[in-house]
């Protein structure tokens, strides 16, 4: 396995590379150059919008067989006040058994440990059937942007199997919700409050919607048995400018968190119609728009890539690893349109600390990490 030293080295510099939101290029740069030494690693960019490019690094092994995918983000949130942090954000300070910094779990963790286990596997020459396939993505972090490229460019297509790094806590996460976030605007006349007949108040007419959308979810009784039920959340509400004016525009913004037994496209035509209906009242005036709806992933926990990940984490880990269902989405919502289905974990270094102050990862996760990835991708390319 590559040197702890190394393995922290890349970790660091990783973090140390301020891609917030954007910026994900400069990542791109410092993977490919890790990767430029060996003539037998393809190294393919494919640009999102100029300082975003995705990386698509390619080991093909010794013989023909199957093939092998890993995806990790290389964008991360904001910071917030760097004041707050015990160690600056972006410097990836390593203490004796900690890596602090924006991004250490969520998730330059993980796509170091992967990066580190190709790197191994290129520098000793180690022998395997088919392909591994590495995706460096941009935009995860608000709407899987790059995931979404790279199915549409079919380059998930023929993948047989797939792991997205993710802070899993080491767990096996083999299904996790869907996202709907939507926002419905109302626009209504401005008018003094003192002649309220001169004005259309836009925030009544939110409150027309707000019932009916709430309704119309509380007709989705199924329960998925492991994610739970369909949920709906209102999240967001604006509108007016001042309290003796009539509002002329008002805003409500939802959330939900799907479940496979309500498909997406199902729910926002819905949602749509009931919008539609509701406008043919001519004192109403509102429009819905969605915002880049994620799909449920419906894993199987039998499947035997579940099973093989399950069963190498524990013999690493020397303890029992479950398999969970991920309370949020990942990149797999985007990957399951791909051509053809196959099995698709979350599994990765890290814990609860993403996106809150003092993020970290801790050093035996993140080793831990490298050597599970290492055995699932010799096991499962050189099974017959």
């Amino acid at each position: 396995m590559v040197e702890q030293k190394n393995a922290l080295s890349i970790l660091q510099r990783l973090i140390q590379i301020q891609s917030i939101n954007q910026n994900e290029a400069a990542v791109a740069d410092y993977i490919a150059d890790l990767f430029h030494p060996y003539a037998a690693a393809q190294v393919t960019r494919v640009e999102y919008s100029p300082g975003r490019t995705n990386l698509i690094i390619t080991i093909t092994g010794t013989a023909p067989g199957k093939i092998l995918g890993f995806s990790g983000h290389m964008d991360v949130v904001a910071p917030g006040n760097p004041q707050a942090w015990q160690y600056p954000p972006f410097s990836g300070q390593i203490t004796p058994d900690r890596v602090y910094g924006r991004g250490a779990t969520d998730m330059k963790g993980g796509l170091a440990a992967a990066i580190c286990v190709l790197l191994d596997l290129l520098a000793a020459g180690t022998p395997f059937k088919g392909q591994i396939r590495l995706f460096a993505t941009v935009g995860e972090e608000t709407g899987e942007y790059g995931a979404a490229q790279l199915t549409k460019q079919g380059f998930a297509d023929d993948l047989d199997a797939l792991i997205i790094g993710e802070p899993s806590q080491l767990k096996v996460e083999y299904t996790h919700r869907g996202v709907i976030d939507y926002t419905v605007m109302a626009q209504g006349k401005g008018a003094h409050s003192a002649r309220p007949e001169l004005g259309v108040n836009a925030i009544e007419k939110l409150l027309q919607f707000y019932p009916r959308m709430a309704a119309l979810m509380a007709t989705k009784t199924e329960v998925d048995p492991v994610l739970g039920p369909l949920l709906h959340n209102v999240t967001l509400i604006s509108g007016g400018d001042q309290i003796n004016s009539i509002p002329a525009r008002a805003m409500l913004s939802g959330n939900l968190r799907t479940i496979p037994a309500y498909p997406i496209k199902d729910l926002m035509q819905e949602m749509t119609a009931l919008v539609t209906e509701l406008n043919k009242n001519e004192d109403t005036a509102l429009k819905i728009s969605f915002h880049y709806p994620e799909s449920p992933l419906p894993g199987n926990p039998k499947a035997p890539f579940v099973q093989l990940v399950q069963k190498i984490a524990a013999q690493t880990l020397q303890h029992k690893v479950p398999l969970v269902a991920d309370v949020g989405a990942t990149e797999a919502s985007e990957y399951i349109h791909a051509a053809k289905r196959f099995p698709i974990v979350i599994f990765g270094p890290g814990n609860d600390s993403s996106h809150q102050v003092d993020e970290y990862i801790l050093i035996k996760d993140y080793l831990n990490a490298i050597r599970i990835y290492h055995q699932v991708m010799v096991q499962f390319l050189n099974a017959d």
